[in-house]
């Protein structure tokens, strides 16, 4: 009777795999492997390679806001893994609350701030500094990936500093470790679950956004999320676009697997 509810229970979850993953998959790689005449054809495949250069933009501009992401999310999941539990939820409620608001106004509110007369421009007039044009520019684009993702780094982060066992840290001070050496071989090790998964949280969709560089870099940055959304809402050629997705998604495969490596030799933890 048990082994029939879990069979059961097993099944929604089976049916949302098949018609939201398996399914969409399955139709990516039919029309990368046909023409529009629906007949097989490696065409489009063919035509990778005119697009080397964007692919290779998209992950530099990837890298450089997962970077920026870490460099800014890591030590503040620490910090706050070190307050009351009470400042904790408290702080992770106003970590969480950009995200409780829709991706798209989340970006037109930059555009407002990086305006050339919005807040940043005005505030720096008023002060008699000169406007500086931050609109329309790649650091407009990253700025943008780091604010609408860096939660995406700190909260997998703080999950795993927050669980840690403080009896490894006093055992390190006993053993005469300080503070920084305590660190780099207690705490880094232990938190490197949390860190590879907040890096492949915010790389993967740096990498095939195209919405922020629409409206961050008005149309002159061109990474490869805007040229598949191209494909398909106006040059209306699903098969380059489902081949240029099936590329990527093969490269976000790549780097899920190296993230996983990675974890895998860092399993044996500790090292005083």
């Amino acid at each position: 009777m048990n082994s029939l509810k879990t069979k059961l229970l097993d099944k929604p979850y089976l049916v949302w795999v098949v018609l939201f993953i398996l399914a969409p998959l399955v139709m990516v790689l039919f029309y990368a492997l046909t023409d529009k005449t629906g007949a097989f054809s490696l065409t489009s495949f063919a035509r990778i390679p005119d697009y080397f250069s964007t692919i290779l933009l998209s992950i530099l501009y990837g890298v450089a806001a997962t970077v920026i992401c870490l460099m800014l999310g890591y030590p503040f999941a620490y910090f706050l893994s070190k307050h009351t539990a009470r400042a904790q939820r408290t702080i992770v409620l106003l970590v969480m609350l950009p995200m409780w608001m829709n991706f798209l106004i989340r970006t037109y509110s930059l555009m407002t701030i990086l305006g050339d007369s919005g807040v940043i421009n005005n505030l720096l007039s008023f002060l008699h500094i000169g406007k500086f044009h931050l609109i329309n520019t790649p650091t407009a684009v990253i700025l943008g990936m780091v604010y609408n993702f860096l939660p995406y780094m700190i909260l997998p982060i703080y999950s795993v500093l927050s669980k840690m066992d403080n009896s490894l840290l006093e055992a390190a001070s006993d053993l005469g470790s300080n503070k920084a050496h305590t660190f780099r071989r207690v705490v880094l090790p232990l938190s490197l679950p949390g860190t590879l998964s907040g890096i492949t949280m915010v790389f993967v969709p740096c990498v095939s956004t195209f919405y922020i560089t629409q409206k961050l870099g008005g149309g002159q940055i061109v990474l490869i999320g805007d040229v598949i959304e191209s494909q398909f809402q106006s040059a209306n050629n699903y098969n380059l676009g489902a081949a240029l997705s099936f590329v990527l998604m093969i490269l976000i495969f790549i780097c899920l697997g190296v993230m996983n490596h990675f974890d895998d030799e860092n399993e044996g933890g500790v090292v005083i």
